[in-house]
């Protein structure tokens, strides 16, 4: 019964957004202003229709996803890449395996117990997931950078997609990076202040999964459920709460960053 409420929930938010999508087409037609469509992500809308409301779980005090969005995390989405050479590429230490979110969560504790201040390095925990194309990785931290730091993702995106959000838990930072053959094609923290070699690329995507390109955002919806969506749309990764809760996590300490990488931001 729950489940079917909620589907008939998110289905009638696909169609408010649809509307929404059309109205601001229209609008931004009227002013004169064009939202371009990339190649790639036209054929990726039609891989799925995920919006804000396939991600209302994330807010749920029963979510394990509750502990990253107080603490902080960063997810990172890697196509055609294994979990064990994704954490190869970042330079990790291997530290085993985690059965489950909550077992990664309690190695987590267990690292930051280990050092008597807030330690530079941070546990990824890596799994396979299935999206566009085939297999995905899905890179998790908390506290961590993995999905924030250029060098890594030039690295880890050469030859192939990488997308990436995240938030720094306490303070209202969030973040959303979309890099293709080694290049960030578009990042933001806000949706109408976007960066990148294609900043516009994504907006007709962003419209539709509940993101306002253009500046006022709607307050009916949660922001970060539709970045997930967004996130969805770029890798057709449908991150589920029973997905993180039951991967096989390989688990890595990623070293932190060199000053002259920071530095050079």
């Amino acid at each position: 019964m729950a489940k079917n409420a909620f589907a008939a929930t998110a289905e009638v938010e696909r169609g408010f957004i649809h509307e929404r999508t059309l109205i601001g087409l229209d609008a931004a037609a009227a002013n004169g202003k064009r939202i371009p469509v990339s190649v790639s992500t036209d054929r990726i809308r039609c891989m799925t229709s995920a919006t804000a409301a396939d991600y209302g779980w994330i807010r749920s005090s029963s979510s394990l996803f509750a502990y990253g969005l107080e603490f902080g995390y960063t997810l990172t989405l890697l196509r055609g890449v294994s979990p064990s050479e994704l954490l190869r590429i970042v330079e990790a230490e291997p530290r085993g395996v985690c059965q489950g979110l909550s077992k990664f969560i309690e190695a987590q504790h267990e690292f930051l117990d280990g050092h008597e201040e807030w330690p530079e390095a941070f546990l990824a925990g890596a799994f396979t997931a299935q999206g566009e194309g085939g297999d995905w990785t899905l890179a998790l931290e908390f506290g961590g950078d993995l999905g924030t730091r250029p060098r890594l993702m030039e690295a880890l995106s050469a030859g192939t997609r990488a997308v990436s959000h995240s938030s720094n838990g306490g303070k209202p930072m969030h973040f959303f990076h979309w890099y293709e053959e080694g290049e960030l094609r578009t990042t933001f923290e806000w949706p109408a202040d976007r960066t990148g070699s294609t900043p516009d690329a994504l907006n007709p995507l962003m419209l539709e999964v509940g993101l306002n390109p253009s500046g006022d955002e709607d307050p009916d919806v949660d922001r970060k459920a539709a970045v997930l969506a967004l996130a969805e749309r770029l890798t057709g990764v449908r991150v589920t709460e029973e997905l993180l809760a039951e991967a096989e996590y390989q688990v890595g300490e990623v070293p932190e960053e060199p000053v002259e990488e920071w530095q050079s931001k």
